[in-house]
């Protein structure tokens, strides 16, 4: 009665609290699962009995035989973006999902990349009902950013690539937003331009705070923000190409465009061509993300570098400490301006 009263019916996720009901340390309880010979066979049924009595579906749920204790398996999940699909062929999310795969092999991990792109709690759960993860890393956090504070209190064991958000309980790693889509406005402001769209989906998070920091760059160097300069794009070539092409349609004087990614930067570009316009010397481009398509595009794209390699050590560091029932905390790369064809300098 004790053990349904600290926990209710709620499944468990954590080896922490199994730990915690049965009265020994994580790491007993982790031998114990893997059937080690340094735990007594009274206390490894006592530990399994509680497993079963939570419906554990935590790390180890499929691993009550004697398997090997250093194998943990992460899943990778991509919400989808205000409701609408993101391709997984996206050029930054396979640069950040290169990352994860070369730090869970050093790690002796195996990454498994989720088909099932959950937009609400349940379908957040069930990723790892299954018991085939023992954690989850969520490429973006799209508009679930409530979900995943419920899920964190859940004690479920994730992390995410993403913005710092307003009232957060889970762990973030991502770029410095803000300050990148500030470094990159005020770069073209420098270069003399004046008339400088933003090209992008503002309702994402990430996307968000690109934008804050091109209006502070405008608000800073005393040039007016207007509203007609703003037009969305989804994550591929063909929706930039059509924004960049209304905004040149409408007759709306602009001489550079700051893109929410590199991907919207190529689409924008070749709008722009079509239209018979040069870049740079007519219209300077700025993309965001610095993929590895970026320094072969024509023109070669200038951007704002993510450090991808960094991310992934970071997500899976941070993953295996919470596995390892370790406090964690969030934290924020810094981002770099590279200077490429696409602006004239």
């Amino acid at each position: 009665m004790h053990e349904r009263g600290v926990f209710g019916d709620r499944p468990l996720y954590r080896l922490e609290d199994l730990a915690e009901l049965a009265g020994v340390s994580i790491s007993t309880v982790s031998r114990a699962l893997n059937n080690s010979d340094l735990v007594s066979e009274r206390t490894k049924s006592r530990i399994r009995q509680i497993a079963q009595t939570h419906h554990y579906s935590g790390r180890l749920r499929d691993k009550l035989g004697p398997v090997a204790p250093t194998s943990r398996t992460i899943s990778a999940v991509i919400p989808p973006p205000q409701g609408r699909d993101r391709r997984i062929s996206d050029p930054f999310l396979l640069d950040l999902l290169g990352g994860l795969a070369d730090q869970t092999i050093e790690r002796d991990c195996d990454l498994l990349i989720s088909h099932v792109m959950p937009s609400d709690l349940d379908g957040m759960l069930s990723l790892l009902s299954t018991g085939r993860s023992d954690g989850l890393i969520f490429l973006g956090q799209s508009t679930v950013h409530d979900d995943l504070n419920s899920l964190a209190d859940r004690g479920v064991p994730f992390v995410v690539w993403g913005a710092r958000l307003p009232n957060q309980k889970y762990c973030t790693v991502g770029s410095d937003n803000f300050k990148g889509g500030h470094r990159a406005t005020s770069h073209l402001i420098r270069l003399g331009r004046r008339r400088i769209a933003f090209i992008g989906d503002i309702e994402a998070p990430e996307l968000r705070l690109r934008f804050d920091g091109y209006k502070q760059a405008l608000a800073d160097a005393d040039l007016p923000f207007d509203p007609a300069l703003v037009r969305s794009a989804h994550f591929y070539l063909e929706s930039a190409m059509e924004s960049i092409e209304a905004l040149i349609e409408s007759g709306i004087r602009f001489d550079g465009v700051i893109a929410a990614s590199d991907l919207i930067a190529i689409g924008v570009v070749r709008g722009l061509l079509k239209s018979g316009l040069h870049v740079p010397s007519d219209i300077s481009v700025v993309g965001y993300d610095d993929v590895r398509m970026a320094a072969y595009a024509s023109p070669t794209l200038t951007t704002i570098s993510q450090d991808v390699d960094k991310a992934g050590r970071l997500l899976i560091s941070k993953l295996l400490r919470l596995l390892d029932g370790q406090a964690v905390r969030s934290e924020q790369l810094p981002t770099e301006l590279i200077v490429r064809e696409s602006c004239g300098a």
